[in-house]
């Protein structure tokens, strides 16, 4: 006999700590795909009604209670359809990170994550337990016996090899997988080793959404018990997907999949800080930003993002020459400006930045102009764009980059000030590499040309130019990748090449700086090793390696 269920994965926005607004929408959902999709199962992602990653959260007993009171409303509403529901699972003392099938009105089983991440920017072993006594999860759904994992659980041969072999012909898998660079192919490559090992078809569903410094990419994708992968879902979007599943072949067939068209690298950091910035502002009460405009490179990249993000309407570019500010820098901002529509203002600094030299010159008496004179200026731009956000309202963004918060080479409480820093996790090669490749894909010059082509310059002193104080930014940027992302000693990048000066003077700013990146606004992680909770050194630190 063939068997055949009709499978929909809703991969969508589950905000954390939304544990009402979240039981309403899975409710809702799950009578949509009865009722529309006609599916046998849909399945949620992990921890759909506490929103992942809940963190502290998970310390509360009323957090895990509305949970547990949330998960119960969800069960008694589900009729003819099965429904796969994540949630944190208190249990005595212990919190479990589970999945519940819900099958006419109640509980029909959980299943507890038996593998939990501790690397990166995840911690789950700080919040959750594994079960001494787990057993696999296997339930029939019209006569086929489907099989429940959780994210991680897929990372490791046995909770996939022993589901199978409790019986399971197919395989659920709902996560909260962080989106960043390349990630895609090493778990695809996972996918169709674990579906072809044990000849088992895999429904992998993945959230959607920004969640403070993480962006989840959805990207959701299906594996035949042969290996074969099917194309994945578009990320950053909001989908149903609906796919038939063959118990007999082993095979599905997609009924309702919007496929993902462009994975290139720069597509998709684009849409993941879009998502970041769009969602960081929806979800913190914002539907306005703001963001000085230099004339530079960063900020013109911020402001084409946060109009893809929330609209021109809805950001606010402020220009604030100096007696440094090249005439340039002024007609290029408003050229951006004027392309993307957004509403320009000027507040030149000089009068305030010369009331602070007059407040200041007897202190300062006998001393020349040095660094406190160039961070003077960037504080009172600053406290100008902090004023603006506060009087009026909105979200202040900052617009440095990581190679930038790398060595240290931005004012803290100047342009470091902001509640969200979009380029935060770019270094500098990637920040020209993804304005040209906007230009490109918009057909016109969204970020000008000649923003893009002239030497970067935080002007701030008479003819002052970046590589004044820091070696070509692409020699930078392939020292800090090798140091920061990849975990490489000063000896091992030595030994690829580099000038042994430059390495440990890059090495040093990047040590000296950590006061520096852990007062630094929250921005969205697309590589590898972002700044902030994937990457946490010590201020005082001795180590030299």
């Amino acid at each position: 006999m063939t068997h055949r269920l009709r499978i929909a994965l809703a991969q969508f926005d589950f905000p954390v700590g939304d544990v009402a607004g979240n039981a309403r929408r899975i409710i809702d959902l799950i009578a949509e795909a009865r009722d529309v999709h006609r599916a046998d199962i849909v399945m949620f992602p992990e921890l759909a009604v506490s929103g992942y990653p809940p963190e502290d959260l998970l310390y509360r007993p009323s957090f895990l209670r509305d949970c547990e009171l949330a998960l119960d409303d969800v069960a008694r509403s589900v009729s003819g359809i099965v429904a796969v529901v994540g949630w944190p699972q208190s249990a005595g003392a212990v919190v479990y990170n589970a999945a519940s099938v819900l099958r006419d009105g109640g509980i029909d089983r959980s299943y507890r994550k038996r593998e939990l991440p501790n690397y990166a920017v995840f911690d789950e072993r700080r919040y959750f337990d594994v079960d001494p006594d787990r057993d696999d999860c296997v339930f029939e759904v019209k006569g086929v016996p489907v099989g429940l994992v959780i994210c991680e659980d897929l990372w490791f041969p046995e909770p996939i090899a022993s589901t199978v072999k409790a019986g399971a012909r197919l395989l659920l898998v709902p996560n909260a997988s962080p989106f960043e660079r390349d990630k895609s192919i090493q778990r695809d490559a996972l996918m169709a080793e674990r579906s072809r090992d044990n000849g088992v078809g895999i429904a992998y569903l993945n959230v959607v959404g920004g969640q403070d410094a993480l962006v989840f990419d959805g990207a959701s994708v299906l594996a035949d018990g042969d290996g074969t992968l099917h194309p994945a879902a578009e990320a950053f979007a909001e989908h149903w997907l609906v796919a038939d599943y063959d118990a007999s072949s082993r095979k599905f067939t997609r009924v309702q999949w919007p496929a993902e068209t462009d994975e290139s690298r720069e597509s998709l950091a684009w849409r993941a800080i879009v998502r970041g910035i769009r969602d960081y502002c929806g979800k913190n009460g914002f539907t306005r930003t703001w963001l000085g405009l230099s004339g530079g490179i960063d900020s013109s990249l911020v402001m084409a993002l946060a109009v893809d993000a929330l609209g021109a309407e809805n950001v606010t570019a402020v220009r604030m020459p100096s007696r440094y500010t090249a005439d340039l820098s002024n007609d290029l901002a408003q050229q951006q400006c004027d392309a993307l529509g957004v509403r320009l203002l000027a507040l030149p600094i000089e009068q305030p930045f010369e009331a602070y030299l007059h407040t200041l010159r007897e202190t300062f008496a006998g001393k020349d102009a040095d660094v406190t004179e160039e961070n003077l200026q960037s504080r009172i731009r600053g406290a100008l764009m902090m004023a603006m956000s506060n009087k009026f309202g909105g979200l202040l963004l900052t617009t440095g980059n990581k190679s930038e918060y790398a060595v240290g080479y931005a004012t803290i409480y100047g342009d470091m000030c902001g509640g969200y820093a979009p380029i935060k996790d770019l270094y500098k090669t990637e920040v020209f590499a993804l304005s040209r490749w906007r230009n490109a894909v918009a057909g016109r010059e969204e970020i000008p040309v000649a923003v893009i082509e002239r030497p970067p310059s935080a002007e701030l002193r008479e003819n002052q130019k970046d590589q004044d104080s820091l070696p070509p930014y692409d020699v930078l940027d392939a020292i800090l990748l090798r140091h920061v992302d990849q975990e490489q000693s000063r000896d091992e990048i030595v030994a690829e090449g580099f000038d042994p000066a430059i390495v440990d003077r890059v090495v040093r700013l990047v040590r000296i700086s950590e006061w520096k990146r852990h007062q630094a606004a929250p921005g969205p992680k697309v590589s590898r090793r972002a700044f902030g909770k994937e990457r946490r050194y010590p201020i005082s630190n001795g180590y030299r390696g």
